[in-house]
């Protein structure tokens, strides 16, 4: 599936959209596993926007401030970071369920430090 990552950085005046893909297979019936592979995109994305002469990073879902919107075709990520905010999606799932899934997953992440979030 392809989604549209948006990034706004504190200060800037123009967003950065770019598409990005996961392997997903089914929008309406995410895994824990998918919603961790996306909000790890999603980020990772973010960070590219924020340091784009860095290196690749790995990412930590520790201590996001997120929400899970509806839009009129699905719903999108929305996550609020100190130095900006960035939104993913549409995606075709059920509000409920995605805020539920992104919920596990942001709960049970392992020690991550050194790790950009």
């Amino acid at each position: 599936m392809t989604f549209t990552v948006e990034v706004l950085l504190k200060g800037a005046k123009d967003v950065v959209a770019d598409v990005l893909q996961h392997d997903a297979v089914d929008q309406r019936n995410l895994t824990d596993d998918d919603v961790r592979e996306l909000l790890r995109l999603t980020i990772l994305q973010f960070d590219r926007v924020n340091n784009p002469d860095a290196n690749e990073r790995k990412v930590s879902l520790l201590g996001l401030s997120w929400i899970v919107t509806k839009l009129d075709k699905g719903v999108a990520i929305a996550i609020e970071i100190p130095s900006g905010a960035v939104v993913a999606g549409p995606f075709e799932a059920d509000a409920g369920k995605l805020t539920q899934a992104i919920t596990r997953v942001l709960t049970n992440q392992p020690d991550s430090k050194g790790q950009i979030h």
